[in-house]
């Protein structure tokens, strides 16, 4: 799945054009790795790290969303991890 996908379906972002706007100002990481392209795709398992509002969120992708939903079903998604993992 499509990385901006992800972050629209799981309520990151309202639209698609922000959540491309995020990932290419450099506001993201997947796996450790400096993410700028919105087309990178993401799995099950991989480890995303954001910066939102001033705030760094760490999650870990759980399952992947067909679509977007409420915002508990957008949690059940993934998981926030603490800053040690």
């Amino acid at each position: 799945m499509r990385l901006d996908k992800f972050l629209v379906y799981c309520r990151f972002a309202r639209t698609r054009s922000r959540a491309q706007a995020m990932i290419e100002a450099g506001a993201m990481r997947l796996n450790g790795g400096r993410v700028t392209r919105a087309h990178t795709s993401v799995t099950l398992g991989d480890v995303l790290t954001l910066i939102q509002a001033d705030e760094v969120r760490i999650i870990e992708i759980e399952a992947l969303p067909q679509r977007r939903g409420a915002p508990a079903r957008a949690r059940s998604h993934y998981r926030e991890l603490d800053r040690a993992g």
